[in-house]
């Protein structure tokens, strides 16, 4: 995580870093202190603009190399393009480009001077603070068990910043502006830290342990341990970690943040925390099964949301619970053929010990609607490769029951990036996981996997409770890169859900 990567804001007036960053609008707009240190350089950066037909264009940038005349080592022009067209997304992603092009540069310290007007949309200390949010997270890096310095040859140079001045005209409210985006930025590293973490490091216990640390937030928590999930009659989750020699365990993550009513009925939020899964019995092949470290993303993103949550003090009541297991071959493994009993006291036939995503959310989704009677909630899971084929890596898959719900995570999806698509719930999805043996079986079949996947969780929701299920499988790891992402592991959905509960479910105060 870059923990030791720190941002700090500073007047417009005050002392540059050797590498320093300006911005220029389209047709090579320039702010009042990029004017100045072009006109101190004698026009360095009009002469070099002209050079590289420079207009500056979105993303687009030069560098001039010991200007003349100003004490920088280096001076990044960086393209903003048209200002009053500027989405929220786009500033963040230029934040993003912007610290790629320092992070390409050796140092420890860097300026980005952000000398903008405001826009209808954005306030001059918002741009500011978009931008260092990008920074943030383009800045992640996981190489923690890399053991060559940075000063040995071979190593990798390009985290060696450590420090990023924003300069703003208004350094306090810039920085006022960036303390809730800080939280969710923290967010997003803490699940990317999560998905990239080795299974032999980060078993069930140990995914489970992660959630104390909530706890200096002022996030509840609570864990369930294996005589805890058999005393609730959790069979579903249960037999996926019984081949496993480490044990299972339910993690509840509770943040009671409404001001005013803390009994609200809260959101709630529910991850898949598979710390690896081999496929069981049903084994998977070997290629590629290294990755299958990363199949508790959709835990990771409902802890980082819940970091970013208490840590922001968002207005809300939110719960997140994750099912934390571990599916191995072995002895004592679930087979097929196997019935098992839910914790709802449906049956389910196991069809194929590799779906085992959605028998470990099945107990959970049944617990949090027994235990909290949420007003809606939202799983996040690594179901199905199936939504890959359809999707690609660039769209999640939302099945939804609720109309409203599903237009507000779009809204949110839209206006974070991370990208959504509906996919459809219908009966003949849910004909196809009937089983002649128990209520149900576990897999449908070769067609539909993702859709079978979905209706299979939707006989675990209750009548009346608005769900969305979420397969992130193509994007919480080894996901498309992005101007703000770098990593293995992507964080996808903290963002987006923090969004969500910003835009529709905080309550703002009177």
């Amino acid at each position: 995580m870059s923990d030791r990567f720190e941002i700090t804001f500073a007047p417009l007036s005050s002392d540059l870093e050797a590498t320093t960053v300006v911005l220029a609008a389209d047709g090579l707009e320039l702010g009042a202190k990029a004017k100045d240190l072009d006109g101190k350089s004698a026009g360095a950066i009009g002469k070099a603009a002209a050079a590289a037909d420079f207009k500056g264009k979105y993303k687009s940038n030069i560098e001039v190399l010991a200007p003349a005349k100003i004490a920088v080592d280096r001076l990044i022009v960086a393209g903003v393009g048209k200002t009053s067209t500027l989405t929220e997304t786009q500033i963040i992603d230029l934040g993003g480009v912007i610290a790629g092009l320092v992070l390409a540069r050796k140092g420890s310290s860097a300026s980005i001077v952000v000398d903008v007007e405001a826009t209808d949309d954005f306030s001059a200390e918002t741009i500011a603070a978009l931008i260092a949010q990008g920074a943030m997270l383009r800045h992640y890096s996981f190489k923690k068990y890399l053991t060559k310095k940075p000063s040995e040859e071979g190593a990798d140079e390009k985290t060696s910043l450590k420090k990023l001045i924003i300069h703003a005209a208004h350094p306090d409210k810039a920085k006022a502006a960036f303390q809730p985006l800080k939280a969710v930025a923290n967010g997003v590293n803490l699940a990317r830290d999560l998905v990239n973490e080795p299974a032999n490091i980060l078993g069930p216990v140990e995914l489970a342990d992660k959630t104390k640390a909530l706890e200096k937030l002022g996030v509840d928590v609570e864990i369930l341990d294996v005589a805890d999930l058999t005393k609730l009659k959790m069979g579903s989750l249960l037999c996926v970690g019984q081949g496993s020699d480490r044990p299972s365990r339910v993690a509840v993550m509770i943040w009671n943040g409404a001001k005013g009513n803390k009994k609200a009925k809260p959101v709630c939020f529910v991850g898949k925390g598979v710390v690896f899964d081999t496929g069981g019995i049903s084994i998977k092949g070997a290629a590629g099964m290294e990755d299958m470290k990363g199949d508790m993303g959709g835990a990771a993103a409902v802890i980082g949301v819940m970091h970013a949550l208490a840590e922001r003090k968002a207005n809300v009541n939110a719960v997140g619970l994750i099912g934390c297991v571990e599916n191995m071959p072995s002895g004592n493994a679930v087979r097929p053929g196997d019935i098992v009993t839910s914790m709802s006291g449906q049956t389910i036939e196991i069809i194929n010990t590799d779906a085992e995503g959605r028998l470990v959310l099945a107990d959970v989704l049944w617990y949090a609607q027994e235990k909290f009677k949420p007003k809606l909630i939202i799983d996040l899971a690594t179901l199905t490769g199936a939504i890959m084929i359809a999707l690609g890596k660039e769209y999640a898959g939302m099945f939804v029951n609720d109309d409203k719900l599903a237009d507000d995570l779009s809204s949110a999806s839209k206006a974070t990036g991370e990208k959504i698509w509906r996919m459809p719930l219908d009966k003949a999805f849910d004909k196809a996981m009937d089983s002649k043996n128990a209520d149900m079986k576990n897999a449908g079949g070769r067609w539909a996997g993702a859709a079978t996947a979905a209706a299979f969780l939707q006989r675990f929701v209750q009548k009346d409770v608005p769900w969305c299920h979420l397969d992130v499988a193509g994007t919480a790891m080894d996901g498309a890169r992005s101007d703000i992402n770098a990593s293995w592991g992507s964080g996808w959905g903290v963002r987006l859900l923090d969004r969500f509960v910003a835009d529709h479910h905080e309550k703002a105060e009177k």
